[in-house]
């Protein structure tokens, strides 16, 4: 029958046995055996790789993010160490609620439209992409009765006093890391990390080179030629320096 059917000979040539044989769902477009759907297959592949498809990574609550703050500090400052207070503005877990956003005596309910996992997949062609739950906006959760003091986010804004330690020597574009000190995460995860930004104020009378000093200091002809002694200031008050004689600028 194969072989008198012009048809079934050119699928036969083509596809061999599983292009005329209707348990393999062939088809005139097909070639895969099953009935396999390019959607399927590709969504699987996808899937996996942008972590959605079936059994993708739940994403959970994220983390804090971190903050940057900017610390202007003397010379003397910077050269010999200083502990200073900072006031920085951040979002703090809420204490009444205990970040989970809910009103004292109720809790979160699973969303029911991405079943806790805070991620849908929508379907483009061949392509499955994964992304935040509409509903929930990624939280996996939904609060009917919010907490009162955060209106259910699990945190709030609020000014923070932080006492910093700067060591000595510290100089421009040094960063000090305040670890958990930046932005409170979604729903209780963990916070992120304050950086301290160091900037060194230039000095009226001292230009620093790493870990040196420099000024410069007017002489009396005199004392350059023959030599002499004159007085030059430090950052812990002046001292006498000898001016070997034939002293150039």
């Amino acid at each position: 029958e194969v072989l008198t059917d012009a048809n079934l000979r050119a699928r036969y040539d083509q596809y061999g046995h599983a292009g005329v044989d209707p348990s393999q769902g062939g088809g005139g477009h097909g070639g895969f055996g099953g009935g396999a759907d390019f959607a399927d297959m590709f969504g699987d592949v996808f899937g996996d790789i942008f972590g959605g498809g079936r059994g993708g990574a739940r994403r959970g609550p994220a983390r804090g993010s971190d903050l940057r703050y900017t610390m202007e500090l003397t010379l003397e400052e910077a050269v010999r160490g200083v502990s200073k207070e900072i006031k920085v503005p951040t979002l703090v877990h809420c204490e009444v609620c205990n970040g989970s956003g809910a009103h004292t005596g109720s809790s979160a309910q699973t969303c029911p439209t991405c079943h806790g996992s805070g991620q849908v997949q929508m379907r483009q062609g061949f392509f499955a992409v994964q992304q935040a739950c509409p509903h929930c906006h990624g939280r996996g959760k939904i609060i009917k009765d919010p907490c009162r003091k955060c209106h259910g986010e699990g945190r709030y804004q609020r000014t923070k006093t932080l006492s910093v330690k700067i060591p000595a020597g510290v100089d421009t574009g040094d960063r000090i890391r305040l670890s958990g000190e930046g932005e409170a995460g979604e729903a209780g995860a963990p916070a992120g990390d304050l950086y301290v930004q160091v900037h060194v104020k230039e000095h009226e009378i001292f230009v620093r080179d790493g870990n040196n000093l420099y000024c410069e200091v007017p002489i009396s002809f005199t004392a350059a030629a023959l030599g002499g002694e004159i007085e030059v200031p430090t950052l812990d008050g002046r001292v006498k320096l000898k001016v070997t004689p034939e002293t150039q600028t």
